[in-house]
C-alpha cells in the first residue's frame, strides 16, 4: 500500500503544481496588460520568469542530489515559487516595473522544479517493473496542465480578474507542496552503481563534497552518454519549435479561423491529442520501450520514438503553413499525437542514463534547456511572424526536423559495426 500511495501522491502533487505552472504564464500576460498597461511589458514578464530557468535548473539539481530528503527540499522550492508569483502580482502596479521583471527572473529560477524536479523523484516513488507505465502517466500529466491550466486561465480571468488568475495559479502551486514533502528518502547508497545506459564509469562515480562538483560531473554525463546528449538535442529543437508556434498561434486565429482568441483551440487541440496518447501508452507501457534490464536495445527504441515525434512535429507544422482552418486544425492535432509519445521517452531515456546520484541535476538541466528553448523560439518568431507567417512555420518545422536528424544520426551510428 505504501508504494502505491506514494504514486498517488507524487502525480497528484504533479499534476496539481504543473497546472499552476501552465496557468501562471497566461495569467501573467492577463495581468501585466491589466496592470501595466501595456503588451510589451506583458512578454517581458513571460520571458522573466522562464529565460532564468537555464541556470536555476542545474544549481537546483545538485542540491537535489545532494538531499537526503529531496522532497522536503523540492517542497521548499514549489513553496518559494508560489510565494513568487504572489510577490509579482502585489508588486504590479505598484512598484517600478524593473522591480516585477526582477522578481519573475528570481521565481523562474525555481521553474524546473515542478517539471524535471518531480520527474527525477519517480523511482523512488514505484518499483522498478512499474516504472514505464509510471513514466507514461508522469508524461501524461504535463499534457492535462497544457490543457487545463491555459483554460483555467482565461476562465478565472473572466469571472474574477486577471489577479485572482495569477493567484488561483500561485494557490495551486503552494498546494503541490504537501505531496512533494512526503516523497520517500534517498536510499543511503555511499557508492552508486553506473547507470546502464553510461558509456564511461568514472562520469558516473565523480562524487564531490561542493555543488560545483556535483554541477560538473552531471553535465559530464549528459555531453558523456551519446543517447542522453543526442536525445536532450532533439527535445530542445522541438521546444523551439513549439514556442515558435505558440507564438503564432494568435496570427493563426486571426487570419484562418476568426479571430485571435480562437487561436488558443490550436493549443487545446495539442494537448487533448497529447494527454490521449500519453494515456494509450500508460495502458501498454511495454508495447514500445521494453524494459532494459531485459532487452539492451530499449534506449534505442526510446530514442526512435522521440525521433519519430519531433519529424511528426515538423510534418504538422509545415501542414500548419499551408492555411485551412481544417488542415490547421489537423496540424494541431498531429503534434499532439507526436508530443505525448516524445515526452514518455524522453523521460525513459533520462531515467535510464542517469545515475542515482546525479539524477536530478539531470532532470532539471534538461527541462531548463526546454524551457529556455521554447522562450527563444517564441521571442525568435516575433519578427519572423512580420515578415511571413508560413515562413515563420516552415522555419519552425525545419527546427523540429533538424532535431530528428540529430537523433537520427546517433541511431545509424548504434547499427553500424
Amino acid at each position: 500500500m505504501t508504494k502505491r500511495y506514494a504514486m498517488g501522491s507524487y502525480l497528484a502533487g504533479a499534476a496539481t503544481a504543473r497546472a499552476g505552472d501552465e496557468m501562471s504564464g497566461p495569467a501573467l500576460l492577463l495581468a501585466g496588460f491589466a496592470l501595466a498597461g501595456s503588451a510589451s511589458e506583458a512578454s517581458a514578464l513571460l520571458a522573466g520568469i522562464t529565460v532564468s530557468a537555464v541556470i536555476g535548473g542545474p544549481a537546483l539539481g545538485a542540491l537535489l542530489d545532494r538531499a537526503a530528503r529531496p522532497g522536503r527540499l523540492l517542497a521548499g522550492a514549489v513553496s518559494l515559487y508560489a510565494a513568487g508569483l504572489a510577490v509579482l502580482l502585489l508588486g504590479l502596479g505598484r512598484l517600478p516595473f524593473a522591480v516585477s521583471v526582477l522578481t519573475a527572473v528570481l521565481t523562474g529560477l525555481l521553474g524546473p522544479a515542478l517539471s524535471g524536479g518531480w520527474s527525477a523523484q519517480l523511482p523512488r516513488a514505484v518499483s522498478g517493473d512499474r516504472l514505464p507505465r509510471a513514466n507514461a502517466l508522469d508524461a501524461m500529466t504535463f499534457s492535462a496542465a497544457s490543457l487545463a491550466g491555459p483554460a483555467l486561465a482565461g476562465g478565472v480571468a473572466e469571472a474574477l480578474g486577471a489577479s485572482a488568475a495569477v493567484a488561483v495559479s500561485a494557490a495551486l502551486i503552494a498546494s503541490a507542496a504537501p505531496a512533494a514533502w512526503r516523497l520517500p528518502a534517498r536510499p543511503l547508497t555511499p557508492h552508486p552503481l553506473p547507470a546502464p545506459g553510461a558509456r564511461n564509469a568514472s562520469l558516473t562515480s565523480a562524487r564531490t563534497d561542493s555543488v560545483t562538483g556535483v554541477l560538473a560531473a552531471g553535465i559530464r554525463v549528459i555531453l558523456g552518454s551519446p543517447s542522453l546528449a543526442r536525445a536532450t538535442l532533439t527535445s530542445i529543437a522541438s521546444c523551439v519549435a513549439q514556442g515558435m508556434f505558440a507564438a503564432c498561434v494568435p496570427l493563426l486565429g486571426a487570419q484562418v479561423l476568426g479571430g485571435a482568441g480562437r487561436g488558443a483551440v490550436l493549443l487545446s487541440c495539442t494537448a487533448v491529442a497529447a494527454l490521449a496518447t500519453s494515456a494509450a501508452l500508460a495502458r501498454f507501457p511495454h508495447s514500445f520501450a521494453p524494459n532494459t534490464l531485459l532487452r539492451a536495445g530499449a534506449l534505442v527504441q526510446a530514442g526512435a520514438l522521440v525521433q519519430a515525434g519531433a519529424l511528426v512535429q515538423a510534418v504538422s507544422l509545415a501542414l500548419a503553413a499551408t492555411g485551412g482552418p481544417a488542415t490547421l486544425v489537423t496540424a494541431a492535432l498531429v503534434a499532439g499525437i507526436a508530443e505525448g509519445p516524445q515526452l514518455t521517452a524522453l523521460f525513459a531515456i533520462r531515467h535510464r542514463e542517469s545515475p542515482e546520484h546525479l539524477r536530478g541535476q539531470i532532470f532539471t538541466t534538461g527541462a531548463s534547456l526546454k524551457i529556455t528553448g521554447f522562450a527563444l523560439g517564441a521571442a525568435a518568431a516575433g519578427p519572423l511572424t512580420a515578415w511571413s507567417l508560413p515562413g515563420t512555420l516552415s522555419v519552425a518545422a525545419g527546427t523540429a526536423a533538424l532535431g530528428a536528424l540529430v537523433l537520427g544520426a546517433r541511431r545509424a551510428a548504434s547499427v553500424d559495426p
